[in-house]
């Protein structure tokens, strides 16, 4: 079992990089996959990856407090809010947008009800 975590923690963090540079793929969500499958399989990768300057403070705060920064939110939020715009401006059919929507409005319901951490408090 330790080779799978290992191989989907490599897979979620190859995924986590491509979302730095692409705008709709979500970086910190597989980030925080990675996170949790080298917890499984490498506790070196899993330290790496919690000393990381710009990925580990919000893995700590979310395996430490289930938390989600204020910054982190509302660029979460803000983020959904424009691929939604954008499928508006597009004229996307409306089955589609009102599947968007209930997902979209379910992702900022999990997003804005999790705690800042105790950095915001």
């Amino acid at each position: 079992m330790r080779g799978i975590w290992l191989l989907a923690g490599l897979l979620f963090l190859g995924l986590g990089l491509l979302g730095v540079v692409l705008p709709v793929l979500p970086t910190t969500p597989f980030m925080l996959l990675a996170a949790g499958s080298f917890a499984q399989s490498s506790p070196r990768l899993h330290r790496w990856l919690l000393a990381h300057p710009t990925f580990g403070p919000p893995i700590r705060n979310w395996e430490e407090n289930g938390a989600i920064s204020r910054p982190a939110k509302r660029l979460a939020v803000g983020s959904m809010a424009a691929v939604f715009g954008l499928s508006l401006i597009l004229g996307l059919g409306w089955k589609i947008l009102l599947a968007q929507g209930a997902l979209i409005a379910a992702g900022c319901a999990f997003v804005l009800t999790r705690p800042d951490g105790p950095q915001s408090r």
